[in-house]
């Protein structure tokens, strides 16, 4: 099993830092990656740029940069600089995000969201090729552009540096078209959580079929499937499931509206349609403190790993299980404390 450490909080702070500390740690442990997230405040790539900086051998990622905050082209711009400056160390993530950001904060369309997302990375791929001169005909993007309200003095061109056309690409999804779609153009995949021990019908017959198509890139042997992993140790487990429940009422009930919200379709697959519901009703309605009570803590334990090290220990034996099965490669563990860090190195490196 491969480590990454995922630092969530590039993404939601108030205030953005960054412990390079924990990183450095993380890096001396042979964690395999370390990755910034965005959404509406700092973006990714600020942060990845900053850990590329202060690490030597550690692999940098997006998760995510999304798709509606910048054109293809800047999207394989960034990737041209960062594995350039981090001597090929870059990993380019990325997510079409959902219709309140793309629409609400970046003012671009939803409309046909896995359509733009493999037009998006096409586009990226042929820029990395530098085979020719960009040219492309989509439904989203037509480069050069032309017609209405443009000066008709667009050119095709190529990228002046020169470029790594093995780029990795991922993309984050949890929905069965956005798996099959991972499946089928890039090179990994980030879930925002998942049951280890409950895959199968949620996770890998849709990546089975995206592997199936004929215009497949890879094989599931050369593609690397990963997930968060919240980790907290901790004396009394119930104590942190309580604490957490908050930010899962946030997730499941207010990060999207009733008709699109990719957590909770997810946790709804999982066998938790009932309380999705009411979770989403009560969030909605502004009844936050309500809504989080509904939160099932068995939601919690069975997508993180919480509790004392010899709970932790006892539980890492169904993440080692998906692995084994051909499930999971990569975990992306969310913490802030040092001694998890060691604890899953230890048990898992």
């Amino acid at each position: 099993m491969k480590l990454g450490l995922a630092l969530t909080e590039t993404a939601f702070s108030a205030q953005p830092t960054i412990d390079l500390n924990r990183v450095r740690l993380a890096e001396s442990l042979q964690y395999d990656s370390v990755w910034a997230a965005e959404a509406y405040g700092c973006d990714a790539v600020s942060s990845v740029t900053w850990l590329a900086a202060h690490t030597q051998r550690i692999k940098i990622g997006t998760a995510i940069m999304q798709i509606p905050a910048r054109s293809p082209a800047a999207a394989a711009m960034t990737a041209i600089g960062l594995d350039a400056l981090s001597e090929g160390r870059f990993i380019l993530g990325l997510g079409g995000s959902g219709p309140q950001v793309a629409e609400g904060w970046h003012g671009v369309s939803y409309d046909k969201p896995l359509r733009r997302t493999r037009e998006y990375v096409e586009i990226v791929r042929q820029i990395l090729a530098r085979q020719q001169p960009l040219r492309y005909d989509g439904y989203h993007y037509q480069l050069p552009l032309s017609g209405a309200n443009t000066t008709g003095a667009g050119k095709p061109l190529k990228s002046v540096a020169h470029t790594n056309p093995e780029q990795n690409i991922y993309l984050a999804s949890i929905t069965p078209g956005g798996l099959r779609l991972a499946a089928e153009i890039a090179d990994g995949v980030i879930l925002s959580f998942i049951d280890p021990e409950d895959t199968a019908d949620i996770v890998d017959r849709y990546l089975a079929e995206g592997f199936a198509r004929e215009s497949a890139k890879c094989s599931r042997s050369a593609f690397t499937v990963s997930t968060m992993v919240r980790v907290i140790v901790a004396d009394d487990a119930a104590a942190v499931f309580e604490a957490m429940k908050p930010a899962m009422a946030r997730q499941l009930g207010g990060m999207g509206s009733r008709q699109k919200n990719f957590y909770a379709e997810f946790a709804k697959r999982m066998g938790y349609e009932d309380e999705v519901e009411q979770i989403q009703t009560l969030y909605l309605s502004g009844e936050k403190e309500k809504a989080s009570r509904v939160v099932p803590e068995s939601l919690i334990d069975r997508t993180c790993l919480i509790g004392s090290p010899e709970r932790i220990r006892e539980r890492l034996s169904a993440w080692r299980e998906a692995e084994r099965r051909g499930s999971l490669d990569l975990m992306l563990v969310t913490t802030e404390q040092p001694e998890a860090l060691i604890l899953l190195a230890e048990e898992l490196l």
